[in-house]
């Protein structure tokens, strides 16, 4: 007989909720907990809806704080006197920030949950943000850092609950908190120059981004109060093991062949992001578009990327054609960049089909790998210590692209040679599609 599967409440609530996951979910999920206050309990699909708004107000903000930098990038550089390679370390400190934060993240899960971790993780990006108030590089430096891992780790903890509550629609969920991060991107990158004038400085343009954060940790604080998924490394509830045979206990550190695909593809996928996100501005103002200008093309380039986001995982949840749709994704973003390579400023039109060609084709590619790990794995904390490692490793390749990309300006003169890393990332996106087929 199965047993229905629900939210296991945090002991610090009295009212005990419950969440049924999808009915299609596989392996163990969370133990059922009678409310001994029915006037204070909460029915499965508003503690559902608890679960989704709660998780797109904390990913509104695993982005903005990092694509407000960019535009900013020369007003940073004149102030601070730094390099372009200085410049880009910053960024690059950052992404390798959140690689450590993605390796450590199915650990710090197991020792205090998933669910306060993922508040916690969010608290860290505002800590950070305000840490860059300060007009100096050692808090510029520093407060990046911090939102690195606070960005890394909450990543780790979103495919955990999405795996766990969602797996029948992980495409579509994930499609949809990707938005959510791009939605703060967007808005992060269009504004960065428009508040730096405003406040009076760069500094304080990227220590806005405090507030949104600490807005949407308080909104998750009573979430986390009243359901905690089941940490990754934990044993299933006595119910449910009674109920069905659990998978195989999966190591945080095991480097299956799923895996080690996934983790070239996210690497790749995480090169050409962060690649473009620092650099896309100064390399346009270097072909005579103004800052503010080029924080619009930031913004045209956050938001191309929202549709393909959030339709291309929902087509492969339905049609299951993961190796099309990813293909596709990564010759949009080549094409793209190509273009923005070799005739960067077309008459008439400008920049921007190329924008939004090379974010139309990056908006799908985290998503979609997020989503075959998802349906590969077997359980909630499978799938977020394959996710752990896969970002991870994407994440520390992706740190020496803004870095590498910065030494090749400053080496060259130009931005050519730079580009041309982006395009061999994508060349190994590419081989990891095939290796990995459909789901």
């Amino acid at each position: 007989m199965r047993v229905e599967p629900a939210v296991r409440v945090d002991p610090a609530d009295h009212a005990e909720s419950s969440v049924p996951p999808d009915r299609s979910a596989s392996g163990p999920s969370p133990s059922v907990a009678s409310s001994p206050a029915p006037g204070r309990a909460r029915s499965p699909v508003a503690m559902r809806w608890m679960l989704v708004l709660g998780v797109l107000a904390l990913a509104l903000n695993l982005r903005a704080a990092l694509a407000g930098y960019p535009p900013l990038l020369p007003a940073v550089r004149a102030e601070l006197g730094l390099s372009a390679a200085v410049a880009g370390l910053v960024q690059a400190g950052a992404v390798l920030a959140m690689a450590a934060g993605s390796f450590a993240g199915v650990p710090i899960a197991a020792r205090f949950g998933a669910a306060r971790s993922l508040g916690a993780a969010v608290g860290l990006v505002a800590v950070g943000s305000l840490a860059r108030g300060a007009p100096s590089t050692v808090s510029l430096v520093g407060g990046t850092v911090l939102v690195g891992l606070g960005m890394g780790t909450a990543g780790v903890f979103l495919a955990g609950v999405v795996r766990t509550y969602f797996a029948a629609r992980a495409g579509t969920v994930t499609g949809g908190y990707v938005v959510a991060m791009l939605a703060g991107a967007t808005a992060s990158s269009a504004i960065a120059v428009p508040l730096a004038t405003l406040l009076g400085g760069w500094s304080f343009s990227l220590a806005v981004w405090a507030v949104p954060a600490l807005l949407a940790v308080a909104g998750w604080t009573p979430v986390a109060r009243a359901v905690r998924t089941t940490a990754p490394g934990r044993p299933a509830p006595r119910a449910d093991r009674r109920a069905s045979t659990p998978p195989p206990r999966v190591s945080p550190r095991r480097w299956t062949r799923l895996a080690r695909l996934a983790s070239v593809y996210q690497a790749g996928t995480s090169l050409v992001y962060y690649g473009w996100l620092t650099w896309m501005a100064p390399y346009y103002q270097s072909q005579g578009w103004a800052p503010a200008l080029a924080g619009v093309l930031m913004a045209v380039f956050s938001l191309a990327q929202v549709p393909s986001a959030l339709l291309a995982p929902a087509l492969v949840d339905r049609r299951r054609r993961w190796r099309f749709w990813a293909s596709l994704a990564v010759g949009t973003f080549a094409v793209g960049t190509l273009g923005a390579l070799l005739v960067p400023l077309p008459p008439v039109v400008g920049p921007w089909p190329w924008v939004i060609l090379i974010g139309l084709g990056g908006g799908a590619m985290f998503p979609l790998g997020m989503t075959i790990i998802a349906w590969r794995t077997p359980d909630g904390p499978a799938s977020a210590s394959t996710s752990g490692l896969a970002l991870g490793v994407g994440y520390t390749v992706a740190g020496l692209a803004p870095l590498l990309m910065g030494l090749l300006v400053d080496a060259t003169g130009g931005y050519r040679a730079a580009i041309c890393v982006l395009l061999t990332a994508a060349a190994l996106q590419a081989w990891a599609i095939i290796r990995l087929g459909d789901g």
